[in-house]
């Protein structure tokens, strides 16, 4: 099998990955922006993308086994890139190594992103908390004790209750 296939796959990869990077990055926004109705469309974009990119990623896996087989090495699972560049011709390899490291660069970048987003919903959801406690009156004790009595407990050994009657 020819390196085409496989690097069309890794082409139709690296842009599902930048246009799901574009919508993270809107997500940001809109998280900021607190705006929760175009928040769940954009999430329901990311599962759409996220769908898409994982049939790819089959085709993917599909197309580097078939071939890391053509080049004479067999897997019992489908092999990485790198496990394809370790046969291939010199110029295969800057090819491979080239969606590599775009790939990876992209994947980065996605994992900043959401771990920003992550933060930004965290952080919103403690404001939320902290005004809800705020709105909430405190609990107050509702037995009845004596003003001067400062809960005082018993001398140890010594029981509330008079035994010999």
């Amino acid at each position: 099998m020819s390196l085409n296939a496989l690097t069309t796959t890794l082409d139709k990869l690296h842009k599902l990955h930048m246009s799901l990077l574009d919508l993270s990055k809107r997500k940001t926004n809109i998280i900021k922006a607190s705006e929760m109705d175009q928040l769940d469309g954009v999430l329901k974009d990311e599962q759409r993308h996220l769908a898409a990119i994982q049939t790819v990623e089959d085709d993917r896996q599909i197309h580097s086994k078939q071939y890391a087989e053509s080049n004479g090495q067999s897997f019992d699972e489908p092999p990485t890139l790198l496990q394809c560049m370790e046969t291939a011709s010199q110029e295969e390899k800057e090819t491979l190594s080239h969606w590599h490291g775009k790939l990876t660069s992209i994947i980065a970048e996605l994992k900043e992103q959401n771990e920003l987003n992550q933060k930004l919903v965290y952080q919103s959801l403690q404001f939320v908390n902290m005004s809800l406690s705020a709105l909430q009156p405190k609990e107050e004790q509702t037995n009845y004790t004596r003003p001067n009595d400062d809960n005082k407990v018993p001398a140890p050994g010594r029981s509330l209750f008079d035994s010999k009657a």
